[in-house]
C-alpha cells in the first residue's frame, strides 16, 4: 500500500495539470476569438472556436461564443444549431437564452422564440434582461401592451436593470400617460447616465414635462386610482401656475422640482418611500440639485446655453460632475414598485 501512494500522487498531479492546461486552452481560444471579433473577422473567430471545441466538446462558454460568432457572421442556421441545445443544459445561464433569442429574432422565428423566453423565465424568474428582450420581441410584432407588461415585470423583479425603464418610458410617452414616462425616464438616466439612449430619454423628459403642464387639469386621463400617481399629481398641481407664467425651462423645472421634493417629503414620503426622490433630497442638501436639473434639461433645451451655464457656475458644475461620475445609483430590491401594468 505504501508503494501505491507515490503512484497515486503522480496520477493526481498529472490530472490536475491536464485540467489546468484545458482551462488555460479554453481561455486562450476565447481571447483569440474575441480579438478576431473586435476586428470584424467573424469567420476566423468561428474557425478558432470550432477548433477549441474539438478538445472541449461540452464547454458551454465556447459554445456560447461560437453561437454568437455565427450570429455576427449572419450564419443564423449554424448559430441556431448550436444554441437550440442550450435550454436543455442544466448549466444554461441567462446569456445562453439571450443568444438563442437573438438568433431566433434574426430569422423571425416568433413561435420558437416566445416558447424559449417562457422557458427561460421559468428558470430565471427575476431576470430583468430576459423580460426586457422578450418585451422587445413582442413590441416588434406590434403587441405593445403585452410588451409593456413584461417590461413592468422586469422593473418589479430586477429594479436595477436599466433596459426595462428605457423601453417602458418610451412606451408610456406615446400614450396619454404623463406620469410614468417622467418617473421611469429619470430612473433610467440615473442607472445609465452616459449613453446615446440617455440623450434620447432626456428629450422625452423635457417634452414630458411640457405635456404635463400643457393641460389646465393635469389629472386628465391619468390613473388617479393609483396612490403614487395621485400623490405625484397632487404635488405637481400646486406648481402648475408658476410654470404657466414662466414656461417650461431648465430653470423653472429646477424651481418646481425643488418645491416638489420639499412638499413630497412633508406629505407623502413616509407612506410612499421612493429612492429617486430620496436622491433628489440628497442633492438638494448638498447644493447640487440645480446642477443636476441642468444636466437633465439644459443639455436638451439648448446646448450653448447649458455650456454657458457651466462656465458661470463652474464650482457648482464641477462639484456635481465629480459626484455624478463617482456615485452608484441603486434602487432597493423590493418595496418601491408602485405601478400596475395596464391591461
Amino acid at each position: 500500500m505504501k508503494h501505491l501512494l507515490p503512484v497515486v500522487g503522480l496520477i493526481l498531479a498529472v490530472n490536475m495539470t491536464q485540467a489546468q492546461t484545458e482551462s488555460v486552452d479554453v481561455k486562450t481560444v476565447q481571447e483569440t476569438a474575441k480579438n478576431y471579433i473586435r476586428q470584424g473577422d467573424y469567420s476566423n473567430a468561428v474557425l478558432v472556436l470550432n477548433r477549441g471545441l474539438q478538445t472541449n466538446t461540452d464547454n458551454l462558454e465556447l459554445q456560447k461564443d461560437l453561437a454568437f460568432a455565427y450570429y455576427l457572421n449572419r450564419d443564423y442556421a449554424h448559430g441556431i444549431e448550436i444554441a437550440k441545445k442550450f435550454p436543455e443544459r442544466p448549466d444554461a445561464d441567462v446569456q445562453s437564452f439571450q443568444i438563442l433569442g437573438m438568433l431566433y429574432k434574426s430569422i423571425e422565428e416568433v413561435k420558437e422564440c416566445e416558447k424559449m423566453y417562457k422557458a427561460a423565465l421559468k428558470k430565471f424568474p427575476n431576470s430583468g434582461t430576459l423580460y426586457n428582450e422578450y418585451g422587445e420581441m413582442l413590441y416588434s410584432k406590434k403587441n405593445y401592451a403585452e410588451a409593456a407588461k413584461l417590461w413592468e415585470k422586469g422593473i418589479e423583479t430586477d429594479p436595477n436593470f436599466s433596459g426595462n425603464y428605457y423601453n417602458v418610458a418610451k412606451y408610456y410617452y406615446f400614450t396619454t400617460d404623463k406620469v410614468w414616462p417622467l418617473i421611469y425616464g429619470e430612473i433610467f438616466i440615473n442607472l445609465e447616465s452616459y449613453s446615446k439612449r440617455t440623450a434620447e430619454i432626456k428629450m422625452i423628459l423635457l417634452d414630458g414635462y411640457k405635456k404635463l403642464f400643457t393641460e389646465t387639469n393635469i389629472t386628465k386621463d391619468q390613473d388617479t386610482k393609483n396612490d403614487f400617481v395621485r400623490a405625484f399629481l397632487d404635488v405637481m398641481k400646486s406648481q402648475s401656475s408658476f410654470i404657466g407664467a414662466n414656461g417650461v425651462t431648465p430653470e423653472t423645472l429646477s424651481a418646481v422640482r425643488t418645491k416638489f421634493v420639499l412638499e413630497w417629503f412633508a406629505k407623502y414620503a413616509k407612506g410612499l418611500p421612493f429612492r429617486l426622490y430620496e436622491y433628489h433630497q440628497q442633492l438638494l442638501k448638498a447644493g447640487m440639485f440645480d446642477a443636476y436639473n441642468q444636466w437633465i434639461f439644459g443639455t436638451t433645451a439648448s446646448l450653448p446655453v447649458y455650456e454657458n451655464w457651466t462656465k458661470t457656475h463652474q464650482e457648482e458644475y464641477n462639484k456635481f460632475d465629480y459626484f455624478q461620475h463617482n456615485r452608484v445609483f441603486k434602487l432597493p430590491s423590493s418595496g418601491q414598485y408602485y405601478q400596475t401594468a395596464k391591461n
